[in-house]
């Protein structure tokens, strides 16, 4: 069986580093899925994902100099259920996002009201505005 940029197949993980996993393919050849591909989240330790001797399906990204690039997460899509699907690191980040904005909008408001306490403060020593 040929191997090409963009093909579906079965493999098992021969070996496991802190960049990515080697995977032996079908046909004996070896290819690399670089930590980026391993799944839709965050990866920071591969070995909670992969174990040596996992099979796993692998999409062929890129061949370059013999070397073969490989992706889990494209090989395995997620459902497309009209936006009610929501990985549980899309969930994460939009409440991140939500609480970001809320966090900033409360910190400028006070921030401003401290600005008036302050200029009125200073106004006041100084015989400025409504010293009088």
């Amino acid at each position: 069986m040929s191997i090409d940029v963009g093909s579906i197949v079965e493999g098992k993980v021969t070996g496991i580093t802190s960049f990515g996993a080697f995977v032996e393919l079908e046909n004996g050849k070896t290819g690399l899925v670089h930590i980026s591909e391993v799944a839709d989240t965050y990866v920071r330790d591969i070995n909670d994902f992969l174990k040596e001797h996992d099979s796993v399906r692998v999409k062929v990204i890129n061949i370059t100099d013999g070397k073969i690039g490989l992706s889990i997460k494209q090989a395995n899509p997620q459902p497309s259920d009209g936006g009610m699907y929501q990985s549980k690191a899309r969930r994460r980040a939009a409440s991140t996002a939500s609480n970001f904005e809320e966090r900033l909008a409360r910190y400028l408001k006070e921030s401003e009201e401290r600005q008036q306490a302050l200029r009125k403060s200073l106004d006041s020593k100084r015989g400025g505005r409504g010293a009088r």
